[in-house]
């Protein structure tokens, strides 16, 4: 009988993350209700913030001890970039609200419709690789890991009620960088796609 390996450190901080996506939401959830009545619950929001930080901190961590330990598994490398969408759209999402003047800031709608469509169009984009080169090689970009730093500032800046006044120059720059990143990972896969068709040609 062959044994299954075992769960590795990295891959249950990983797990961890996951599971903390759920509990973020309904803190959200509960907080925005507090405020639509008008009676704001503060501790659902703060309790919400720390939490969005500890998670979204942690998706360094268990990359680093899974390359220092030497214990990068197929389950992780599945289950990290999921913990990671999971945790940014759900705050994204959440937070986009144009008809709750009573928060304030609020992400806008257009920069939510930017980031998904752009992860929309990367996931249908690795499927199509898939299917024609079998194989999906895709590098993380400088901008792409930038794009992911201001996604978590802009959700973590909403979450803490932070002055106004900087908020559409943060969401304008994270923005341009989703948008950059979606570039450069459009270019890249139709490289591998041209490469495909040249090798079945």
């Amino acid at each position: 009988m062959t044994r299954s390996p075992p769960i590795t450190l990295a891959t249950r901080i990983t797990i961890l993350r996951l599971l903390g996506v759920p509990v973020f939401v309904v803190l959200v959830m509960y907080y925005l209700a507090s405020l639509r009545a008008g009676a704001p619950q503060e501790l659902y929001r703060q309790a919400a913030l720390a939490l969005f930080i500890t998670v979204a901190a942690t998706d360094a961590l268990d990359g680093y001890l899974a390359r220092k330990r030497g214990e990068i598994s197929r389950l992780g490398s599945i289950l990290d970039p999921i913990a990671d969408k999971a945790l940014m759209l759900s705050g994204l999402i959440l937070l986009t609200k144009p008809s709750l003047p009573q928060l304030a800031p609020h992400i806008p709608l257009w920069f939510t419709g930017l980031v998904i469509s752009r992860d929309v169009f990367l996931i249908a984009g690795a499927l199509l690789i898939h299917a024609f080169a079998r194989e999906v090689h895709v590098k993380p970009h400088l901008t792409g890991k930038i794009a992911t730093v201001l996604h978590v500032v802009v959700i973590a800046w909403v979450l803490a009620q932070a002055a106004a006044g900087w908020f559409p120059w943060v969401v304008g720059l994270a923005a341009a960088f989703t948008a950059a990143s979606w570039g450069i990972y459009l270019v890249a896969g139709l490289r591998q796609l041209e490469q495909a068709h040249r090798t079945a040609a």
